[in-house]
């Protein structure tokens, strides 16, 4: 089993640890870091994170054209 300290993480501003068990509240989608936000795979709504913490209000989404 790898330690979970050798794998760089995708972002500092958010703890990639907790992003499997984030959903996305308006459609219930996966959900995956990009950049400073996550995004949606489903519904291409994009969250923002900060100061570390997602944002995960559907109404302050941001949506992302495909």
């Amino acid at each position: 089993m790898a330690n979970l300290q050798d794998k760089p993480k995708p972002s500092s501003a958010f703890d990639a640890a907790v992003l499997a068990q984030l959903a996305c509240p308006a459609c219930h989608g996966d959900l995956r870091l990009e950049e400073a936000r996550l995004v949606c795979a489903a519904c291409r709504r994009a969250y923002p994170i900060v100061d570390g913490i997602p944002v995960l209000i559907a109404e302050r989404a941001e949506s992302i054209a495909v």
